[in-house]
């Protein structure tokens, strides 16, 4: 098992793809410990792994978000916020939240998210005076709400994975998702104000009403999302369907953005950024595999139980374990991986799996701006034209309100089940 870790670490350090890493580490582990005769089930277990029907709505979400993207969502977000917190000292910084919580609630792929904004927000902030490094920190870090703000891509995984219901992880992640949207504009504020950051005329409120009615259709789209799982209309998988017909219907006929020529290339995105979360699944199918014969799971489990007496402990030790491994595995294999080990661990504990579901998706998501590996990171950096030393400098005050939300979270359940209780 040493030698596998190593060689892992070693693969992750010179860059190569993580689903490619998991793979070769499960093939590796079953050669060093003698069970090849395993390795002719490898392929059925690849392709088991992805003969979920809850995983269906992954396509479906990302094929939602690519329509929404080429309607132009994105732009008639920017533009009503601006009207409403532009004028604020800092004020294109706060636009940057703003507009990234609303998108959150329709993308629902922090890695997306983060891609499609950079290219619009940094060069903006640098236009109207920001730092580029802190344009790039801004929007990589608001990025962060697409994990958690339903829908979720990551929500959807914890829950084909945990066995959970995924409509209770959508309504579970809502006030987390909103909590970290006002932490992040309160530091916005605060560091607005230690470095006097430019702002701009207020808006009449006519102007605002006129922002506000053209967002109105983007905004059915999720509003039919969650109306349709809170009363059973239809279930979370299937929302991801009525998800991409409603984008459709509102993206051709109300918008008027996007015409029968431009639906192949985006069917082509939806299906390249598919395959990638899919590979990916089916890799770190093949390594938990290898884990699990070998007890690797079962040994960490029984460790962490010896040595937390207590829910606080345990989901102490687990947010310091998914922190640290965040920074090195990317957030949904760590998810596919860690899951099957500790749900079984949580009723010793009588914690809520939906609320340790949040916690843990929520720990993957503050990974992806961390060191050496965070693919927010990687994002912002490369499309943003930022040196990687100035953009952690510039993230690392967002990382950290970010864990003080995951503390909350963690020592207050019911921020994740008040919601959820209510539609039980």
């Amino acid at each position: 098992m040493t030698l596998t870790l190593t060689i892992f670490a070693l693969l992750l350090i010179i860059r190569i793809p993580i689903a490619i890493v998991l793979g070769i580490s499960g093939v590796l582990l079953l050669f060093i410990s003698d069970n090849t005769g395993m390795l002719i089930n490898a392929p059925q277990r690849l392709f088991s792994s992805l003969e979920s029907y809850s995983l269906l709505a992954i396509p479906l979400f990302m094929l939602a978000g690519e329509i929404m993207n080429a309607g132009g969502i994105t732009s008639r977000l920017i533009i009503f916020s601006q009207k409403f917190v532009g004028h604020f000292r800092g004020g294109l910084a706060y636009v940057n939240i703003v507009a990234n919580t609303f998108l959150a609630s329709i993308i629902g792929s922090a890695a997306a998210q983060i891609a499609m904004m950079t290219k619009i927000m940094v060069p903006a902030m640098e236009k109207e005076g920001y730092k580029r490094e802190f344009g790039a920190a801004t929007t990589a870090s608001a990025g962060m709400l697409g994990p958690i703000v339903p829908p979720s891509m990551l929500f959807i995984i914890y829950g084909a994975t945990s066995g959970s219901s995924i409509g209770d992880m959508f309504l579970a992640g809502i006030i987390p998702g909103i909590l970290i949207s006002l932490a992040f504009i309160i530091l916005v504020a605060y560091i607005g104000y230690k470095q006097n950051f430019p702002s701009k005329p207020k808006a009449t409120w006519k102007e605002r009403g006129k922002s506000f009615i053209l967002i109105i259709p983007a905004l059915l789209v999720p509003g039919i999302l969650i109306w349709g799982i809170v009363t059973g209309v239809f279930t979370p998988t299937e929302s991801a369907g009525i998800a991409c017909i409603v984008a459709l219907i509102i993206s051709i006929f109300i918008y008027k953005d996007i015409n029968l020529k431009k639906l192949p290339n985006i069917m082509v995105n939806t299906a390249i950024s598919t395959a990638i979360v899919a590979l990916l699944i089916a890799m770190a199918n093949v390594f938990g595999w290898a884990m699990t014969f070998e007890r690797i799971p079962q040994t960490i489990a029984e460790w962490m139980t010896t040595i937390a007496s207590n829910p606080i402990a345990f989901l102490i030790l687990v947010n310091i374990l998914f922190l640290l491994l965040g920074m090195v595995i990317e957030g949904i294999a760590l998810i596919i991986i860690l899951t099957p080990i500790f749900v079984p661990i949580l009723p010793t504990f009588d914690i809520d799996p939906i609320h340790f579901g949040v916690l843990i998706c929520l720990n993957a998501t503050i990974g992806i701006l961390t060191p050496p590996v965070g693919s927010g990171l990687f994002l912002a950096t490369s499309l943003g034209k930022v040196k990687i030393e100035a953009f952690v400098k510039a993230v690392w005050p967002f990382v950290l309100v970010a864990i003080v939300v995951l503390l909350l979270v963690t020592f207050i359940p019911q921020l994740t089940l008040w919601i959820p209780s209510f539609v039980e």
